[in-house]
């Protein structure tokens, strides 16, 4: 089954996001980011970037390089922040209000991308 890292210090987005990871078919893997890898293979991670328990720009590069897939989620107002993300590597950055909206069809639709893209999405051994 896929295993999604949701990186998240807040309790109520954490919970939020990954209400919306299972909704989508998935496996909600909840870190608080102070060591930003999953202690188990995951498929990919969302990342809250409005963190107070480290820098999620930094988080999301140290999730690229071992190599997942990763959706930021910041204001929709913060453009600089936003841009800083995507530079990291994540490969979307969404607004709270479209994750709070639309959240387990958003993931769901990420998650058909990974499996699409053939990068090991929905296998047990999953990136790490």
């Amino acid at each position: 089954m896929t295993r999604i890292a949701v990186v998240a210090d807040d309790l109520i987005w954490a919970t939020r996001l990954s209400a919306a990871v299972e909704r989508a078919g998935a496996v909600p893997v909840r870190l608080s980011g102070r060591g930003a890898l999953p202690p188990e293979p995951c498929d990919g991670a969302i990342v809250d970037l409005a963190r107070r328990g480290g820098d999620g720009i930094e988080i999301i590069a140290r999730l690229r390089e071992a190599g997942l897939p990763v959706i930021a989620l910041a204001d929709h107002d913060d453009a600089p922040l936003r841009k800083r993300a995507l530079a990291a590597g994540a490969d979307k950055v969404l607004a709270y209000r479209k994750m709070h909206a639309d959240g387990p069809e958003v993931v769901a639709a990420w998650l058909a991308t990974l499996s699409g893209a053939g990068n090991g999405a929905g296998n047990e051994s999953g990136a790490r």
